[in-house]
């Protein structure tokens, strides 16, 4: 499990193209991999990654090495990763671990596509269109992890929603660098689906009666 605080963005370099699986080395710094165990889940744009090896390169940086699966690559945007690409990453919360954002699973549900940006001095507004499955769970106000991110829906239509970001969000996760067109992994609140889906069922029995 994860809280959706991205702890820092990494990059990518390298990407290798193996038998059913992708595997790529992400350099991160040192700190972050302090006391990170083969087999430690990592989330790595928002999905679940298994660590397979650390590699120590120097006092200040380490190299992770992930495998991923086709299943992964069709359902996500790490199928799109080069050599330069740069990732959100936060290892999984440990007991007393604070909840900055909302629990998140790492278990992606869909990508949204990046429709529009709106700059201005005091706003950074993305504007994302998404599958119509998803509208009873994407409500105004809610939560959404997009990439990784925790972040609160802003305006919510029929197929899009809106993020508004502060600087601090920009800094810290690669959303700044996304161009028109560009998808993000989505993960849609897990209490928000059980609650919906809860009182759907309800109200349809009701009906029956």
């Amino acid at each position: 499990m994860f809280t959706g605080i991205v702890q820092i963005k990494a990059q990518v370099i390298e990407v290798q193209e193996r038998k059913d699986f992708l595997h790529i080395r992400v350099s991160v710094p040192q700190s972050f991999s302090e006391n990170l165990q083969l087999g430690a889940s990592v989330a790595c744009n928002g999905v679940c990654l298994t660590v397979v090896e650390v590699e120590q390169q120097c006092e200040t940086t380490a190299i992770l090495h992930f495998d991923v699966i086709d299943e992964t690559l069709r359902l996500t945007n790490l199928g799109e990763l080069n050599q330069g690409s740069w990732l959100n990453l936060e290892r999984s919360m440990r007991y007393g671990d604070e909840v900055g954002g909302h629990i998140v699973s790492g278990h992606i549900h869909d990508q949204a596509t990046l429709k529009d940006v709106v700059k201005t001095q005091d706003n950074y507004q993305m504007t994302f269109s998404f599958a119509p499955q998803w509208r009873p769970y994407i409500l105004r106000k809610g939560f959404i992890a997009v990439n990784g991110a925790s972040l609160t829906l802003g305006n919510v239509a029929e197929d899009t929603f809106d993020l508004h970001l502060i600087p601090e969000t920009l800094e810290r996760t690669n959303l700044e660098s996304f161009k028109i067109g560009d998808k993000a992994n989505i993960e849609i609140d897990q209490q928000t689906m059980t609650i919906v889906d809860t009182i759907e069922r309800i109200m349809a029995e009701k009906k029956l009666t």
